[in-house]
C-alpha cells in the first residue's frame, strides 16, 4: 500500500467523508469540495514536496481522470464522481490513486453485489451485464440500448459510487494510519 505524509491523508480522508456523505444524502458530490481538494492536493503536494511533488500531484489527477472520462462518457459514472477521483489522485500521487481505484473497485463490487442481492436482481443484472458487453464490442454507448445503464436513470438500480469511493479512501488512510 502506497504510504502518503500524514497532512495528504488528513485532506484525502475528510474530502473522502464529505463526499461520502453529500452523495448519501443529496446523490451529488458538489463541485467546491473536488475543486478545493484538488487545489489543496496541488498545493500541499508541492509545499510538501517541492516541484516533484506538483508533478506527483499532476500525474495522479491525470491518471485519475483518463480512468474516469471514458466512464463518465458511457455514463457508467457521474461528474462528481470522475472530479472526485481526480480530486484524489492530486491529493495522493498515482501509486496511492492506482491503490484507491483498485480497492474502491473492490469495494464497489461487494456493495454492488449486496444490493443485487438484496433488491431480488440478479436476474435482472446479469442480463445488463451480457447487455453492457454486447454493446461494447459492437462499439455502442450501452446507456442507449437501455436506459437502465445510464447513471442518471432513476429505472437502474444506483450505486452511490461516491459513498463507495469515500468508503475506500476511509480504509485506506485507515490502514496507513494504523498500520505504521
Amino acid at each position: 500500500m502506497p504510504p502518503i505524509p500524514a497532512p495528504l491523508a488528513a485532506l484525502l480522508a475528510a474530502t473522502g467523508l464529505l463526499a461520502a456523505w453529500t452523495d448519501w444524502r443529496r446523490r451529488r458530490i458538489p463541485n467546491w469540495l473536488t475543486i478545493s481538494a484538488l487545489a489543496l492536493g496541488i498545493a500541499l503536494q508541492m509545499a510538501l514536496n517541492g516541484v516533484s511533488g506538483a508533478k506527483a500531484s499532476l500525474a495522479g489527477a491525470g491518471v485519475a481522470f483518463l480512468v474516469y472520462l471514458p466512464l463518465y462518457l458511457l455514463r457508467a459514472v457521474g461528474g462528481g464522481d470522475l472530479k472526485l477521483m481526480t480530486a484524489a489522485g492530486a491529493i495522493g500521487g498515482p501509486s496511492a490513486w492506482l491503490f484507491l481505484f483498485v480497492l474502491s473497485c473492490l469495494v464497489g463490487g461487494v456493495v454492488a453485489i449486496t444490493m443485487v442481492l438484496a433488491q431480488g436482481r440478479l436476474r435482472r443484472t446479469l442480463a445488463n451485464v451480457f447487455l453492457i458487453l454486447r454493446e461494447l464490442a459492437a462499439l455502442r454507448p450501452p446507456h442507449r440500448a437501455s436506459s437502465e445503464l445510464d447513471v442518471k436513470s432513476e429505472s437502474g438500480l444506483r450505486l452511490p459510487r461516491g459513498v463507495v469511493i469515500g468508503l475506500s479512501i476511509t480504509v485506506y488512510v485507515a490502514a496507513l494510519a494504523f498500520g505504521r
